[in-house]
């Protein structure tokens, strides 16, 4: 009944009387007036600002409308040549305010969560674009608003709060109802002809004069228009609002003409709607059956202004619709969608508008790196980027553009409020842009009088602008411009004006005085006063420092925030060093200070600089604050000193030059910026340095890109080489080299490398690992200009400007060439990273050469040359002669190469025959530099000359394109990123931009009728094969070969006869070995055909096992059982990098996981482990029978094995009963049947091979080859006999039947329907019978109904991909790769499958969720999945409560590489560090983590617990180095940090604690060894005997004050890298340091691993204090006894191996050794015998024993092995 007195419509004008202006409020210009074509009196609202004149209702905004309506009608009338804005305010129904604004103002659509901006365009055309044209007419403004907040926002319209009308036009009045009008049919002419329509009231019916057309004179605009309808209402009874089902979703319909006049020049044109966005959790019913479209009729096209496409043949679609009128254009451009005519029943989408949005930007400066501010509150930077401004907020790293410039620019200013941002660009004339900082909308552009303008500067109010400039004859101007009218819509206008022939070098506005400046240069510092429009200077007298150049001012600061400061005292600085103090209200200098370098004699280190007399430090910049000042000088120091200049309270040394610095407004962070093209900041409280942007300084050449580590390479002009986190935007490092330029660059996509060439025509490959250079080869001659690698990694190919080409085996990491074939590439000086391409099979190479109008392509094996295209050819109606200048290959056709030419053209050729396929048309005059094309071939790249275009490529004929600006220089190079969801350009910059379409799917006009028709299925291919007593010849299927295998002889090693042919007819899905095949002399051959090496597909749910260099020892020898010395107690870790390598059976208790090559069976109640050891590599997967009495493990196959293991272990005995080989790379799944009688094992995606096993024997049953990767497999639990697997695109259904010995397998392959649009489904699980659940890359989650093979059901669980999924009862469990585990209630499920769309449940819904600390590899949980466990790729082991909402850690372990491990004085406790920052303590008893320090952005590579000596337990401590060169103490009993120092510059090595406990000893990676006193955080001393190599070893003990004939309390060494250590004694309570001995041994013969000798380890003996013990240091394989006394090498015992890691133990006299090897070994130094051991799977570079010496610890990586010493 609330809404019965609005109905059947409600005049809003007389309701509210806005006549009388108390219930509404008008502003401006608003007058009543009469019109003539209404005769009736209306408002005028007019005015040049719109802000300022305008009528609102209600009057204020704390009151509502309260209008329930669907829709507003609104009469009004534009002015001619005017802008006009309507606001709407309104309330959804979950109490959110929406505002919706319609303007001509308005460029384009702009939507947030909060307002929606829509443009009014006019069709006709006007000299101004935008402004009303003249004879407008009265227009009936219809707006749907529950369609506008519906399809725009998802969101349910609840009522009208406000309205404001915005000069400039005329209005009658506003209406709202819930009936469609229309207002063309009167009511009498409605019942006259029986219409069934609407008709208008009388009251809002515009007059018509009799026998005429209402459309003649009026203009009816609906929007949104009839063309979005859904075909059902959602009830709120039936569903919830979100819950939207593709049966009832909005249904494509065909518009009728608004007006005579459209019907006239057009047809109705068919457009599809957009569907709401659907929730996380919306579960969508897919329609059973598609119909096909034959009946849907073509129509043609008017006169339409269109995008990028020839009018003729698309039309500019929106994603709802456009309104065509009379006189308007009423457009959302938000998303163009191209419509085929030629095909209107059933097209694609085409790229939303705009496809692009800029997401982040790495670069600084451009034109000048001087600017660089803060914003009011501290907590962003607004800095250029060449032609952007990008506002960096310091804390999160997200950034934010100001884009609208076209050449770099050179000056910026922020007022004091933060609401006005200047900018001016460097290009004359010299544009100046003012933005509205808080929104980043330009609020004026205006020419300046300047050539350059080089300086800007704000007033403290915001209302004066200076900016200081050259003109055109290099005379200096300065202009000041009034701003105060630029937030209304007013113009800049110039205050004042005047030409100076003084050099200004910096001009600042006086915060306290506006008419009061400063400006100095020169040799002059000037005042400068604004007064009567007139701008007027007079000099400071500076005596005898008028000749000093000056560089920068700035203002006293007041204290107290007064606004005229206490003390006017203006600060300049010189390039000279010297700091002038000026009086500027006396114009005198009060003071002169100068910075001057000073060093004392024989001091290592520079002292701190000092004001004083000599030759000054060249001081480029200077901030103050109310407390100190900050100077930036060009020897690279930003030094920070009280405003007495008494001494220096903080420094910070740079890499070079410093350029500018500003002191945030709070005076606690000082900004710096570096003539290197860096930006950070120093925060003065905490005494840290943060950089925040590091840059190229010349243009960006090339770039590739990393998949699996997210990472990004680039050259530059520059000469250097960096490398970039895509995620975050920071530099991870950089290659520099002063005598040669890189100039091309490319990525290993398998091993942890990349490869770089420069202009010295060297090719050199480097590590990511240890960042150093792993090969060099320099055959090239010429500098480099192109390097690619095959998708496969198998090749490397470089050209040099010579002409010559090279291929390289890149399949391991130390790359050799192959071929080298001259003068057949073009010859160009210029790198271009686009004239070599590889296909994506890795078969094909193409480039252009020899000449610059030929293209080649070669067989990329043998360089065997397929074709050769004269490009110039192909262009012959063109004035000049054709060039090709890009080349890329087509993903989705390898077959097809496009080619960039220099004649502005794309021609797409296919490489066997060498026609052209294809063309595309550009239509800039700039030839296409650079082209990429999706992996789907669904959008096309291109760089031309400064911007970007992207294309739909789908569309065959005249494809639709988009142009993006942004980049001041040409555009270098432009790719997608591996996951195809952002685009990288470079060029001046590098620019990530964020691909906002959808993943592209095939939509058809009726696919979102749900149609309740029985389902009908297609005939699936099967394949039926059985076993022969007779053998024959395998087939192509059998042998595991596809048909593009077999149409390639070259594989085969036969010679080519002629151009391969494409087949005509697609392969088969699948090829299938019933049988093992048998070799002529009758044994088993269970070996499959090699193809072509595959892509790592894109999902984190392939196992990739760690890129190690070393290899287990052979011939090794261990203790026989019974007699070993070491037994395996514990494992500390858990492979997070295996896939699904947990089992965990609450039934039995049974709990097994793996870590490295063990598998590691756990008794959760005790703590007691078991360790099954016989793996050769990493484990990568496991399966738990379901009588829990088998397991099976797998492991990856290593360089000296030819398949990878498949082992089988009898759980009660806890040994290994079956060993099994098959799969080539890596075994991605197990699987039991669940009778437990079959066993499926499932190859990675370079393996592809699916093998069934009976259980009772273990003998392979069949051997299936895959024809693409397969992602998971499951059996299903009501049929033995069928198993389902999940890849790319499709779900298959095997099914084995056995007829006696002979057996057979039919297979379905089902494609994922279009509705879901998902390329790959990751993992599956069954639920209840018949359901399958799948997930997908993408987050989504497809319910299968098996019984019909029929996907009905999906929903968007996840917004990353899915990798696990389990599922019990009426409850689903899901983890993914953003880290979060969810539960689901699918109980509602069966119902949607019978039900349909008739289903009144509301179907799907989250109930809980967890986040973990790192992607999901794998989880098990009970029967009522209440209770789980979890693992995660952080390698944690979590144990699940859905109860309870928690998640407790089970095991746990170090992400990366563990370096360091020690121990509490009492054992209670050990500590272990980390290379992912990470110190983390250990309760060793049950070895569980108590304490975790973390330190982000830095590695641990250093440790030491503090001595007995040193006090109680309860003051324990443990100092830790990083990195960064600091040393960081940790308390144990307060759980927190007590002290950070930083007494190295480089990464610290080594460190150790006195015997006191009071001083600490540390060595970094430059040889330097500083003591230090952590109760006074001084450095004590610095040694640099070591300096130039590592410190690798650092031990300190006790002795007697006397022993070895010196004095002193203690004895330590130093080892260092360079084969030298040495020994020194000290007292350092009377600071002692006595060096007591020198070793310096010879580098060994050979080395394991060429290039990288072993460590150099040494250690005190701990049964003999005058012993010291070496491994590592001499020419040979030992272990070296070093008599202090005897001063000589008194012992030798031999090693099989190189030692990587020492342990001594106290009272056994025992030696443990790590090896390389994966081995340890363990010495009885007494009798001499050796044990050795095995469990590690990579390089034990860890041994240590407890002080008890009853548990040895060993690591590998970040594996941690805890050994029980048994003869202890």
């Amino acid at each position: 009944m609330a809404r019965a007195w609005q109905h059947p419509f409600l005049n809003i004008f007389r309701h509210f009387r806005v006549d009388e202006w108390k219930r509404s409020s008008k502003e401006g210009d608003v007058a009543v007036v009469t019109d003539k074509v209404l005769k009736s009196t209306v408002y005028r609202i007019q005015g040049s600002v719109s802000a300022s004149n305008y009528i609102q209702l209600p009057r204020t905004s704390s009151q509502s409308l309260g209008l329930t309506g669907r829709y507003l009608y609104v009469l009004f009338r534009p002015l001619p040549t005017k802008h006009f804005v309507i606001h709407l305010d309104v309330f959804t129904e979950d109490g959110q305010v929406i505002r919706v604004s319609f303007s001509n103002l308005f460029k384009e659509f702009k939507s947030s969560a909060t307002w929606l901006q829509f443009p009014f365009i006019f069709q006709a055309r006007t000299s101004d674009r935008g402004v009303a044209p003249p004879g407008t007419r009265w227009t009936c403004l219809q707006l749907d608003l529950c369609d506008i907040l519906l399809v725009y926002l998802s969101r349910r319209y609840g009522h009208l709060k406000s309205v404001r009308l915005c000069a400039s036009l005329l209005v009658r009045n506003l209406y709202t109802s819930d009936l469609c009008f229309d207002p063309a049919v009167t009511i009498t002419e409605a019942r006259r002809a029986k219409l069934s329509v609407t008709p208008i009231p009388r009251e809002m019916a515009f007059p018509v004069p009799k026998g005429e057309s209402w459309h003649d004179h009026y203009v009816h605009i609906r929007f949104p228009s009839g063309l979005l309808k859904t075909s059902g209402k959602i009830q709120k009874d039936s569903s919830p609002p979100e819950a939207v089902f593709l049966g009832s979703a909005p249904q494509l319909v065909y518009p009728m003409a608004f007006s005579k006049l459209v019907q006239d020049s057009m047809s109705p044109v068919a457009q599809i709607p957009t569907a709401p966005c659907q929730a996380p959790s919306v579960p969508r019913l897919l329609p059973e059956v598609s119909l096909s479209n034959k009946h849907l009729k073509e129509y043609s096209v008017g006169d339409l202004c269109t995008h990028g496409r020839d009018s003729s043949t698309w039309v500019q679609a929106t994603d709802v619709h456009t309104v065509v009128c009379g006189g308007h254009v009423l457009a959302h451009k938000s998303a163009g969608v191209p419509v085929a005519l030629q095909n209107a029943g059933s097209y694609k989408h085409f790229l939303p508008d705009p496809i692009l949005r800029l997401k982040g930007v790495i670069g600084f400066g451009g034109h000048s790196t001087k600017w660089a501010l803060w914003t009011k509150d501290g907590a962003a930077v607004v800095y250029p980027c060449h032609a952007i401004i990008v506002v960096l907020s310091v804390d999160t790293g997200e950034q934010r553009f100001f884009l609208g410039h076209t050449d770099k620019v050179s000056a910026l200013a922020l007022d004091r409020s933060n609401s006005l941002l200047a900018s001016a660009q460097a290009q004359p004339p010299s544009m100046v842009r003012l933005w509205d900082f808080q929104t980043g909308a330009c609020l004026s552009l205006f020419q300046s009088p300047m050539h350059t303008v080089c300086s800007l500067s704000f007033s403290g109010s915001g209302t004066l602008l200076c900016s200081v400039g050259k003109d055109r004859h290099g005379r200096t101007v300065v202009v000041v411009w009034s701003t105060d009218q630029v937030d209304a819509g007013g113009e800049v206008g110039v205050v004042a004006k005047v030409h100076t022939d003084f050099d200004i070098q910096t001009f600042r506005i006086a915060y306290f005085d506006e008419t009061r400046m400063a400006s100095c240069g020169r040799g002059s510092v000037r005042l400068w006063r604004l007064r009567g429009g007139s701008l007027r200077s007079c000099p400071v007298d500076l005596g005898e420092h008028c000749v000093l150049e000056l560089t920068d001012l700035a203002f006293a600061q007041s204290p107290d925030s007064c606004q005229v400061p206490s003390s006017c005292t203006l600060y300049v600085c010189s390039r000279s060093g010297h700091i002038l103090e000026i009086d500027h209200q006396c114009m005198a200098v009060l003071c002169t200070r100068r910075l001057l370098p000073t060093r004392t004699s024989g001091g290592p280190l520079p002292q701190k600089q000092s004001p004083g007399l000599g030759s000054g430090i060249a001081i480029s910049s200077l901030s103050v604050s109310s407390t100190a000042c900050a100077v930036g000088s060009e020897d690279g120091y930003l030094r920070v000193w009280p405003l007495d200049f008494s001494s220096v309270l903080l420094e910070a040394e740079h890499d070079g030059p410093v350029s500018a610095v500003c002191m945030s407004p709070d005076g606690l962070r000082v900004l710096s910026t570096t003539f290197l093209g860096h930006l950070g900041f120093l925060d003065i409280p905490s005494q840290e340095y943060m950089v925040l942007v590091r840059s190229h300084m010349a243009s960006v050449l090339a770039f590739s890109m990393e998949r699996s580590r997210g990472q990004l390479a680039t050259v530059s002009l520059d000469h250097t080489l960096r490398i970039w986190d895509l995620a975050t935007l920071r530099q991870l490092y950089d290659f520099q080299s002063s005598e040669e330029a890189p100039c091309a660059v490319a990525f290993h996509p398998i091993w942890p490398t990349f490869f770089c060439g420069f202009s010295s025509g060297a090719v050199r490959s480097f590590s990511l690992e240890n960042a150093r250079v792993l090969v060099e080869h320099t055959r090239h001659r010429g500098a480099i200009t192109s390097l690619i690698v095959s998708p496969d990694g198998s090749f490397l190919f470089s050209s040099c400007s010579r002409g010559s080409l090279i291929q390289y085996d890149c399949a391991v990491p130390q790359c050799r060439i192959l071929r080298v074939a001259a003068n057949v590439v073009c010859q160009d000086a210029r790198p271009n990273p686009n004239t070599l391409a590889v296909s994506g099979d890795s078969r094909l190479l193409a480039f252009v050469g020899p000449s610059k109008c030929m293209v080649t392509v070669m067989e990329s094996a043998s360089l065997g040359e397929l074709l050769r295209v004269d490009v110039s050819t192909l262009d012959l109606t063109g004035s000049h002669l054709g060039l090709a200048v890009a080349i890329c290959f087509d993903p989705a056709s390898p077959d097809h190469l496009l080619v960039s030419m220099s004649s502005n053209k794309i021609v797409a050729l296919d490489t066997t025959s060498g026609r052209t396929v294809r063309e595309l048309s550009s239509v800039r005059p700039v030839a296409c530099s650079s082209l990429a094309l999706s992996e789907n071939s669904r959008f096309l790249l291109m760089a031309t000359g400064r911007a970007i275009k992207v294309w739909d490529y789908l569309t065959p004929t005249d494809p639709g394109y988009q142009v993006y600006i942004g980049h001041s220089e040409p555009v270098q190079a432009v790719a997608f990123t591996p996951d195809q969801q952002q685009v990288l350009s470079v060029g001046d910059a590098i620019f990530l931009w964020d691909v906002l379409a959808a993943p592209e799917r095939q939509v058809s006009v009726l696919d979102h009728i749900y149609l309740s028709l029985p389902l009908v299925l297609p005939p699936t291919p099967c394949l039926f094969l059985s076993d022969r007593s007779q053998p024959r010849p395998p087939s192509a299927h059998e042998a595991g070969l596809d048909m593009g295998h077999l149409k390639d002889p070259v594989a085969s090693g036969f010679p080519r006869q002629e151009v391969p042919v494409p087949s005509q007819t697609s392969p088969p899905l699948l090829g299938i070995c019933a049988t093992p095949l048998k070799d002529s002399s009758g044994a088993q051959n269970i070996r499959k055909g090699r193809a072509w090496p595959t892509i790592r597909p894109d999902s984190y749910k392939h196992f990739t096992a760690r890129y190690k260099t070393s290899k287990p020892a052979k011939n090794v020898f261990f203790p026989p059982t019974g007699g070993e010395q070491l037994h395996l107690k514990a494992v500390v870790g858990y492979n997070g990098n295996g896939r699904a390598n947990m089992v965990w059976r609450p039934e039995t208790g049974f709990f097994a996981y793996t870590c490295g090559r063990l598998v590691v069976v756990e008794d959760l109640h005790s703590g007691a482990q078991q360790h099954w050891l016989g793996h050769p590599e990493e484990i990568s997967t496991l399966a738990l029978s379901h009588d829990a009495q088998v397991l099976a493990s797998a492991s990856c196959c290593g360089s000296g094995a030819s398949c990878c293991q498949i082992r089988i272990w009898d759980i009660p005995r806890g040994s290994c009963q079956k060993l099994l080989s098959h799969h080539d790379s890596a075994v991605q799944a197990l699987a039991f049947s669940p009778d437990d009688e079959l066993l499926v094992t499932l190859g990675d995606y370079s393996d592809r091979t699916l093998a069934l096993w009976s259980t009772d024997t273990y003998e392979l049953l069949s051997s299936t080859h895959l024809s693409e990767p397969v992602h998971g497999v499951a059996f299903s639990p009501w049929d033995t006999g069928e198993l389902t697997c999940v890849g790319t695109g499709a779900v298959t259904f095997w099914l084995l039947q056995q007829h006696g010995a002979d057996s057979s397998l039919q297979v379905y392959r089902h494609p994922v329907p279009e509705e879901v649009g998902v390329a790959e489904l990751t993992s599956l699980c069954y639920g209840a019978a018949p359901l399958l659940y799948c997930g997908s890359c993408s987050g989504q989650v497809c319910v299968w109904d098996t019984s019909t093979g029929r996907c009905f059901l999906a929903w968007e669980a996840d917004d990353g991909e899915i990798g696990v999924l389990l599922c019990s009862g009426s409850r689903l469990v899901s983890g993914s790769n953003t880290r979060r585990l969810r539960l689901w209630a699918v109980g509602a499920v069966p119902e949607l499958r019978r039900k349909g769309s008739g289903a009144r449940s509301s179907s799907v819904f989250m109930e809980h969720e967890l986040t973990l600390d790192g992607a999901v590899v794998s989880a098990s949980f009970d029967s009522s999945m209440d209770i789980g466990v979890a693992g995660s790729t952080a390698g944690t082991l979590w144990y699940i409560s859905w109860a309870k909402g928690t998640s407790t850690r089970l095991v746990s372990g170090h992400r990366g590489k563990v370096n360091e491990v020690v121990f509490s004085p009492s054992e209670s406790h050990c500590a272990t560090c980390g290379e992912d920052g990470s110190v983390r303590v250990w309760s060793l008893a049950r070895m569980e983590l108590v304490i975790q320090f973390q330190v982000l952005n830095q590695s641990c590579l250093c440790l030491a617990w503090s001595p007995p000596s040193c006090g109680r337990p309860e003051q324990q401590k443990v100092v830790a180095g990083y990195s960064d060169g600091t040393l960081r103490v940790f308390s144990i009993s307060q759980t927190a940090m007590e002290l950070k120092m930083h007494p190295h510059q480089t990464a610290l090595t080594a460190i150790a604690f006195s015997t006191d406990g009071q001083t600490i000893l540390s060595g970094d990676k430059d040889g330097l060894v500083v003591v230090s006193r952590p109760c006074t955080g001084m450095s004590l001393r610095m040694l640099t005997d070591h300096q130039g190599a590592p410190i690798s070893t650092i031990q300190s003990t006790s002795k007697e004050y006397g022993a070895l004939g010196v004095e002193g309390t203690d004895l330590w060494l130093a080892a260092s890298g360079d084969q030298r250590v040495s020994i020194w004694v000290s007292d350092w309570s009377r600071d002692h340091c006595e060096l007591l001995d020198w070793l310096s041994f010879p580098a060994p013969v050979t080395l394991e691993t060429p290039g990288i000798p072993p460590p150099s380890l040494a250690a005190f003996c701990p049964w003999d204090q005058a012993l010291l013990i070496c491994v590592g240091l001499g020419a040979h394989k030992e272990v070296l006894f070093y008599s202090l006394r005897q001063k000589q090498v008194v012992v030798k015992t031999p090693l099989p191996f190189f030692a990587m890691s020492l342990s001594l133990s106290v009272g056994t006299r025992l030696m443990a050794i790590g090896f390389a090897e994966c081995m340890v070994r363990l010495l009885d130094c007494v009798s001499g015998t050796t044990q050795d051991f095995a469990g590690h799977d990579d390089s034990v570079h860890l041994c240590r024993f407890t002080p008890s010496a009853k548990l040895l610890f060993t690591a590998a990586h970040n594996e941690v092995l805890v050994w029980e010493v048994m003869s202890h």
